[in-house]
C-alpha cells in the first residue's frame, strides 16, 4: 500500500544519476518508474520514482531555481557500525563533512554530511534502539522559526490522521545560543510515517525551500481540499499542486491518479495533462481526469 506522505527532491539535472546512487546503496532497492514532461517553464524534466528501503523518493531534474540545504536531511539508521562506515563512504564521495564520523554521546558511530548533490544525511549505528524505518526526514527549525519545532510537530499530527509524538529532548541551562526547553531533538510520525524534528540557534545561512518537499497523496477531491485548507499559509507560493505551510516548509498535495497518469507512455494524453495541471494552483482531479481522457 502507497504511504500517504512522500518525499520529492529537487536537483537541477542529475535526478536519474541520483536515482542509481541511491537505489544501489540501499538493499531492496529499486527504480519504480521514470517519466520525462515536455513544456513545462524548465523545459524537458525528468521524474523519477524510486523504492528505498521500503520508502518512496520521487527525484525530479527541472533546473536550479533550488538548492538542498541541511533543513531538511535524511537520517539513516544503521544496525552496525560496518554498515555505517559503508553509507558513509558511498555518500560521502565529491561531498562534504558536517560533522565527522566518529563516536559522540548518542552513538558509536555518527557523522553528518552532503553528499555530491548537496543532500544532507545523517548516518547513525543504532546499537540496541530497534529500526522501524530506515531512513527518517529531520527538520530542522533555524532563523526565523527556530524555537518553533514544537509547534510544528503539534500542527502536522492535527493535520495528519495516525499521528503521534515519540520522545522529546530538550536543550537545558548553558546550551546557548540554543534557548532552554526548546527541542534538541524529537521523533513523531504522521500518518504511519516516522519523522523527526530539532531547533537550531546557530548562525545559519539556510532555511527550508522547495528542493525538498513532502508529498501528500489523496484520494478524492475533499481529502485534497481538506489537506490543502489546513497546510497552505502562503497564497504566493502556491503553484501546480505546491504550497508553503506557516514554518515555510513545502508541502505538494497530489491526487493518486496522478500517479496512474505520470506512467502512460502516450505522451499526447501525458502532454495534456502536463498543460493542465500547469494553469493550476491546488489540483483539480475532474479537470485533471478530463485532460488526460481528451474530453
Amino acid at each position: 500500500m502507497k504511504p500517504r506522505i512522500t518525499t520529492h527532491l529537487w536537483f537541477d539535472k542529475e535526478a536519474r544519476e541520483a536515482a542509481g546512487l541511491y537505489t544501489s546503496l540501499f538493499k531492496g532497492s529499486k527504480v519504480k518508474n521514470t517519466t520525462t514532461l515536455e513544456g513545462t517553464p524548465s523545459g524537458s524534466v525528468d521524474i523519477v520514482t524510486i523504492d528505498l528501503a521500503g520508502q518512496e523518493f520521487t527525484l525530479l531534474s527541472a533546473g536550479p531555481l533550488f538548492k538542498f540545504t541541511p533543513a531538511v536531511s535524511f537520517l539513516v539508521a544503521c544496525a552496525t557500525k560496518g554498515e555505517a562506515d559503508e553509507t558513509w563512504n558511498v555518500l560521502s564521495k565529491g561531498g562534504s563533512t558536517l560533522m565527522e564520523l566518529g563516536s559522540y554521546p548518542h552513538s558509536e558511530r555518527y557523522g553528518w554530511l552532503q553528499d555530491r548533490y548537496g543532500l544532507s544525511w545523517q548516518i547513525m549505528f543504532m546499537g540496541d534502539r530497534p529500526i522501524r524505518q530506515k531512513i527518517t526526514p529531520v527538520l530542522m527549525f533555524v532563523g526565523d522559526v527556530c524555537g518553533k519545532a514544537e509547534s510544528a510537530i503539534t500542527f502536522y499530527a492535527s493535520v495528519f490522521h495516525d499521528s503521534k509524538v515519540g520522545d522529546i529532548m530538550r536543550y537545558g541551562v548553558g546550551q546557548e545560543p540554543d534557548r532552554e526547553g526548546t527541542i534538541k531533538f524529537a521523533r513523531f510520525a504522521l500518518d504511519g510515517v516516522e519523522f523527526a524534528a530539532m531547533d537550531s540557534a546557530g548562525p545559519h545561512r539556510f532555511t527550508f525551500n522547495e528542493a525538498i518537499s513532502f508529498m501528500v497523496h489523496c484520494e478524492t477531491q475533499k481529502d485534497i481540499d481538506d489537506c490543502w485548507g489546513k497546510l497552505s499559509a502562503r497564497p504566493e507560493a502556491e503553484q501546480c499542486g505546491w504550497l508553503k505551510d506557516r514554518f515555510g516548509l513545502s508541502w505538494q498535495v497530489v491526487p493518486n491518479l496522478m500517479d496512474e497518469m505520470m506512467k502512460t507512455k502516450d505522451k499526447k494524453k501525458l502532454a495534456r495533462v502536463t498543460a493542465a495541471f500547469l494553469k493550476m494552483k491546488k489540483f483539480d482531479i475532474k479537470t485533471l481526469d478530463r485532460a488526460f481522457r481528451g474530453d
